[in-house]
């Protein structure tokens, strides 16, 4: 059994008695950095075997994780923080087990974009989720203005070493528009920021834009 286990994306008391349970009986757990999983598992005296599955690996790990699949063996994946198989290698692996009938278990917890979907307010019968916007300025202003063509509340993740020129581009396009940024969900220094984007422009440079943010068009 393929087991994809949701992690905090933060706080470490956002976890699971179920995720907890399953991370214990698994013969191993596939994580995108051990070094960073260790933390969690070590605060919940988890000592189950770790090997790690990330980006550059997916391929040749993804392999020797499915032939320990096809033995019998079951397996736990998590990520860095939140929900596997969103932007990270994970949906390599969910793929690989689905086409050679592995059966996989979901057990559910935290996703830092349907939380700042949910703390922001906005509408959310419908929603977009455009992952992280290109790094290069025309490619980004050029997709943002794809994106303000929507019908629909739009969520994407922003690094802190562009937030600021992302959120400059969104005040050209939408100088008006009411927005949400949220800043280390979960954390204790978590932040929501709502206002107009030079607002919360102005909000970001007198406080911090380190961390990790979610913004909510």
């Amino acid at each position: 059994m393929l087991y994809i286990v949701a992690t905090p994306i933060g706080n470490l008391k956002d976890i699971s008695l179920r995720a907890i349970e399953t991370l214990k009986k698994v013969d191993l757990i596939a994580c995108e950095d051990t070094r960073h999983s260790k933390i969690l598992l070590s605060h919940y005296q988890i000592t189950t075997a770790t090997t790690s599955f990330f980006q550059h690996n997916r391929f040749v790990k993804g392999d020797y994780l499915l032939k320990l699949l096809k033995e019998g063996k079951d397996i736990a994946l998590i990520s860095d923080a939140g929900t596997p198989g969103i932007l990270d290698p994970g949906y390599n692996l969910i793929n690989m087990a689905i086409t050679n009938n592995i059966p996989i278990s979901f057990i559910p917890g935290p996703s830092a974009l349907i939380a700042a979907l949910v703390v922001s307010g906005k509408p959310a019968n419908k929603f977009f989720f455009e992952g992280f916007l290109p790094r290069k300025t025309e490619s980004r202003k050029n997709r943002l203005k794809k994106l303000a063509e929507l019908d629909c509340t739009v969520i994407f993740y922003e690094s802190c070493h562009r937030i600021l020129s992302t959120l400059e581009d969104i005040a050209q396009l939408w100088p008006e528009k009411e927005i949400v940024v949220a800043r280390e969900l979960t954390k204790k220094f978590e932040t929501i920021l709502r206002g107009k984007p030079i607002d919360v422009i102005s909000a970001i440079r007198k406080s911090s834009n380190k961390g990790e943010f979610v913004v909510v068009i």
